[in-house]
């Protein structure tokens, strides 16, 4: 059997056994089929639950609840949507595009309150986030970020403007000159949350079948090799792992995100890094990085640069590439030397759902008996909480200011067909390595980043 424990530093770190649920015994009928125990599914099963404790509530996992990107991420609950202000605007207007933004500020304080009210410890910490400049290159474009946030009406203190010293004083990062904090930010440990999750969802009366693939989603039932779920309505809440589910192939691509995570670091390091308030931290190169103080004192840091893989395939192999491992390391310490020589204990990583047009939604076609959420591009861990809050309402018909938000119903298109997705996803990280090599040699903001968006969009 798998050992789930090696899957990430945060699985490993969930007490008690993770061993897995039942199987599906048989052919069953339900009222509610949900297709993955990731965030999305107990989430939707949670608030379908609360709404409607009659509802015969069906998960299916092929592994164990909390396995994907719902146990191994960065542990930001962070308001951050995929898609921009403009894209949403696009949509619908300028006023709905801010509400939707809102929307999120609140979601990521309904994570912590669900969380409160059901006990369930998932370490949530509201500490905010920083986004700060460590080359002179950086700094530029954080400056016309803020601008850019204040123009649709986001001033203090949804974002608010660091001096260096300031930041500083938050965190002392090498190079620091500055940056933004914004409140709309918490910290989870993601597999404590999604397992509490899970049980929770038990005990309002949901069944979780484990170790149960689903091979394909129809109108109306899912197919496993194990029996079939009938029900009234299927949920996909299957995110990177959508890619595997028959005509499904082309919706999103699965991208690797990968971590690294210290051993506990001791007082004197913190008396020199600061870090009091645990702020979710990244800076602003273009080939993303994301990171946390731990509860207990760790470091945990992630970050993009492994490799998009022919045919959008997902390998436990991809968790960890040394290469990748070993950057994060050398920026790790070069951001922070105080660390000296303490020890990374743990290395994991995982694939991310990214839609074409990196717009996240969530949908349901009550005349197919189908619905779906998801596409969130690494900014899952609040974001899935509205989803399942928006799909309880859809399911139940229940009117509420959630349903109308602009990303209900949205449709990306499809990926490019290979080789030309690989080609140019791939060159599109190449171009955003390439362009902080050149910023930390030169200084000022590389004209090659603009690229990314010709490629990706």
């Amino acid at each position: 059997m798998r050992d789930y424990r090696t899957t990430s530093f945060w699985l490993d770190d969930v007490p008690g056994e993770l061993t897995p649920r039942a199987s599906l015994p048989g052919d069953i009928d339900a009222d509610v089929c949900i297709v993955g125990a990731g965030y999305t599914g107990l989430w939707t099963a949670y608030y379908l639950a609360k709404a409607d404790p009659k509802l015969r509530i069906v998960v299916l996992e092929r592994e164990i609840a909390g396995f994907g990107a719902s146990g191994r991420n960065g542990g930001w609950c962070s308001a951050y949507f995929a898609a921009s202000l403009e894209k949403l605007a696009a949509a619908s207007s300028r006023s709905e595009a801010v509400r939707m933004q809102r929307t999120m500020f609140e979601t990521v304080d309904e994570v912590g309150r669900a969380c409160a009210e059901e006990g369930i410890d998932a370490q949530f910490h509201k500490g905010g986030v920083l986004n700060l400049a460590v080359t002179p290159a950086q700094l530029p474009p954080l400056r016309e970020e803020q601008d850019y946030y204040a123009s649709w009406g986001f001033g203090e203190p949804d974002w608010v403007w660091l001096d260096a010293g300031e930041a500083r004083r938050r965190l002392n990062a090498t190079g620091c000159l500055g940056g933004r904090y914004s409140p709309h930010c918490a910290q989870v440990q993601p597999a404590r949350l999604a397992r509490g999750l899970a049980e929770t969802v038990e005990k309002l009366g949901a069944t979780i079948y484990e170790q149960t693939p689903v091979s394909s989603i129809e109108d109306g039932v899912a197919a496993t090799p194990l029996g079939r779920v009938t029900a009234e309505v299927v949920v996909r809440a299957t995110e990177a792992y959508t890619v595997q589910l028959p005509g499904q192939q082309n919706t999103l691509v699965p991208i690797y995100s990968l971590m690294i995570c210290t051993e506990p670091l001791p007082k004197e390091v913190w008396d020199e890094i600061g870090w009091e308030g645990r702020e979710c931290f990244n800076d602003g190169r273009h080939l993303l990085i994301y990171l946390v103080r731990t509860q207990n004192d760790r470091i945990a840091m992630g970050g993009r640069g492994a490799p998009y893989h022919l045919n959008s395939r997902i390998e436990d192999s991809y968790d960890r590439v040394p290469g990748v491992i070993e950057s994060h390391e050398r920026t790790l310490r070069l951001l922070f030397p105080a660390i000296g020589a303490a020890r990374i204990t743990h290395t994991w990583g995982g694939p991310l759902g990214w839609p074409r047009d990196l717009f996240s939604s969530v949908g349901y076609e009550r005349e197919r008996k189908l619905a779906w959420a998801g596409g969130y591009a690494g900014d899952g861990v609040a974001t899935a909480n509205l989803s399942g809050r928006t799909l309880a309402d859809l399911i139940t018909g229940r009117e509420s200011d959630l349903t109308t938000l602009c990303w209900v119903g949205h449709r990306s298109p499809n990926w490019e067909r290979e080789p030309l997705r690989w080609l140019g996803i791939n060159a599109a990280f190449r171009l955003m390595a390439s362009a902080d090599r050149v910023e930390n040699g030169v200084g000022r903001p590389a004209r090659r980043a603009a690229l990314v968006d010709r490629l990706l969009g």
